[in-house]
C-alpha cells in the first residue's frame, strides 16, 4: 500500500517538474505568458498550444488558484481546486513521462 502512494507521489512530482520547467522554457523561447489555449495562426501553431497546454498545464494551474481576488485575499476554495486539478493532471503527465523513459531505457 505504501509503496503505491509513494509511486504515486513520484509520478506527481515529475509531472510538476517537467511542466514548471516547460513552462518557464516556453515563456523564455517565446517571450510571452504561458496560458491555457488551443488557438493558433495554424492548423500547427494550434497544435503545439495545445501540446504546450498538456504539458505546462498543472503548473499554470497552480498559478491560477493563487492570484488573489479585488480586494486582495487569496481565495482557499480557488486555491484547493486548483491544486486537486494540478496534482492530478501532473499524476497523468507524469505517468506518461515516466512511462516513455522506461519504454526506451529498458525497451
Amino acid at each position: 500500500m505504501t509503496k503505491e502512494l509513494l509511486l504515486a507521489a513520484f509520478l506527481i512530482g515529475v509531472g510538476l517538474c517537467l511542466s514548471g520547467a516547460g513552462t518557464h522554457l516556453y515563456q523564455m523561447l517565446s517571450k510571452q505568458q504561458a496560458m491555457l489555449r488551443y488557438d493558433g495562426k495554424t492548423f500547427v501553431g494550434s497544435l503545439g498550444n495545445l501540446a504546450m497546454s498538456f504539458i505546462c498545464g498543472p503548473y499554470i494551474m497552480l498559478q491560477l488558484g493563487w492570484r488573489h481576488e479585488e480586494n486582495g485575499t487569496l481565495s482557499m476554495t480557488s486555491a484547493l481546486v486548483s491544486a486537486v486539478v494540478a496534482f492530478g493532471w501532473s499524476f497523468i503527465t507524469g505517468l506518461m513521462f515516466m512511462g516513455i523513459y522506461v519504454a526506451i531505457r529498458y525497451g
